[in-house]
């Protein structure tokens, strides 16, 4: 398992999985991948109101447990999960607190463990009958499109030229930044509107916003470093989130807070789905045989780190990027950068910082970032040719893409409804089946729908 088969090749030339390069070139490449892997790994637990340097940690342990339960065969990256975000948001408008959240999305964990099973049992082509790009997709847009009420009413609202000056930013930076920059855009911009709210502090002094704690305006600073000078260098996740509940802390489970959260699985599979795809074309072998286990090999790291309060995983776009770029493919590195992860959870001072970050920088960043997550679901539809002449797509996905953008509630009982993201998806799976199914019966075949 931990044995690699040491290669120096020349630029260019690739390093497969259960290869590695020199350690001091292994160990620059670890690093390269936890800058990669970074800005969306802390931003992602602050926009959900959780610990971002808990997040950070756990993405390390949970890389580790992942590339263990693959047998170092799917070099990835576990990082923390945008696809519960939507579903965070409505559990925090319902009244619920961050133990409700770590409670729903561990519940969500497990389930993705019992579909890796299924489909390490009997194969991707469950999902691909069940799931259909279509309704992943459809999903996945859903989800994204869901979140913009909560960057227009939560962190626009508390700096709004920061976070249009850091929107811009970061649009700039992702397509003029040349290769590797690029990439970690996200992570540019943070640091740049960072910066400028400290600048602005300086020069201007206080601003007066709404903060998500009241709902009247109040003046304060732009940075609040206070608590970095509390916080010690070493030592564990500690202290209480904003809504008071301690940083680690048992999850609590109500089933309607599940169902909001539910849907986010769909979109974890898509993600792995792509995501173990993409890295068997790059190293040039057949991982059909790992799908099952990368599938729930997430799902459990997922519930592993909402059990103590963390943040959901999936694996990393941004860390397969770096692998296309570097032809290095090495599961060794991934272990390297699992212990700096680690390494950098356990300086609460530098948790301190991060969680200081301004709401205007989160307000400039979530535009550009909620908009991509919906407009992944796009890609998934052009990816795979998705045709809305057919009325099996357009018909069967309208509703429930607009039931989900537009936050629509179906009340059941005064204790449960169904809304938003989980009802949805529920009627996205719901129509999209009954509509292929039903003219499959009218017409006396099965039509293949995408």
């Amino acid at each position: 398992m931990f044995t690699w088969d040491v290669v120096d090749p020349a630029p260019g030339e690739a390093v497969g999985p259960r290869q590695r390069l020199p350690w001091g070139k292994t160990i620059g490449l670890g690093a390269q991948h936890v800058v990669a892997m970074f800005g969306a790994t802390f931003v992602f637990p602050l926009v959900m109101g959780l610990d971002a340097n808990l997040a950070i940690m756990f993405s390390g342990i949970c890389t580790v447990l992942f590339l263990l339960i693959c047998a170092n065969r799917v070099p990835s990256y576990l990082g923390t999960s945008a696809a519960f975000v939507g579903g965070v948001a409505a559990i925090r408008l319902q009244g619920g607190d961050s133990a409700d959240v770590t409670g729903a999305i561990m519940v969500a964990g497990l389930v993705l463990v019992v579909v890796g099973v299924l489909v390490h049992v009997a194969g991707t082509g469950l999902i691909s009958r069940v799931l259909p790009p279509a309704v992943t997709g459809a999903v996945v847009m859903l989800i994204g499109f869901n979140l913009a009420p909560v960057v227009a009413q939560t962190y626009w609202p508390q700096d709004q030229w920061v976070a249009l000056l850091t929107a811009t930013f970061l649009v700039a930076g992702a397509v003029l930044l040349p290769g590797f920059w690029s990439r970690i855009a996200v992570f540019l911009s943070l640091v740049f509107g960072y910066l400028l709210s400290w600048a602005l502090d300086g020069v201007l002094g206080p601003i007066t916003s709404v903060l998500p704690t009241g709902p009247d305006p109040v003046e304060h600073d732009r940075v609040d470093l206070s608590a970095v000078g509390r916080a010690d260098w070493i030592g564990l996740p500690s202290g209480t989130l904003a809504d008071g509940v301690p940083v680690v802390h048992a999850p609590s489970i109500e089933l309607t807070f599940v169902l909001l959260v539910l849907p986010g699985v769909v979109a974890l599979i898509a993600e792995n789905l792509g995501h173990v795809k993409a890295v068997a074309d790059m190293t040039g072998e057949d991982l059909d045989p790992y799908m099952g286990r990368a599938i729930g090999a997430d799902g459990l790291a997922t519930a592993l780190a909402s059990a103590f309060g963390g943040s959901p995983t999936t694996t990393y776009a941004e860390n397969i990027g770096v692998m296309s770029a570097t032809r290095v493919y090495s599961t060794a590195a991934y272990y390297v950068a699992a212990a700096v992860a680690i390494l950098l959870g356990l300086c609460p001072k530098f948790g301190a910082i991060v969680n200081a970050t301004p709401g205007g920088v989160l307000g400039g960043i979530t535009v550009v970032l909620y908009g991509m997550i919906g407009l992944v679901g796009a890609k998934i539809w052009v990816e795979n040719r998705v045709d809305f002449g057919d009325p099996v797509n357009l018909v069967g996905l309208a509703a429930g893409i607009i039931v989900g953008v537009g936050n629509v509630t179906l009340v059941i009982t005064d204790q449960f409804q169904l809304s938003g993201i989980a009802f949805g998806t529920l009627l996205v799976v719901v129509y999209f089946h009954l509509a292929r199914t039903g003219r499959s019966s009218t017409s006396g075949e099965v039509t293949r729908a995408p």
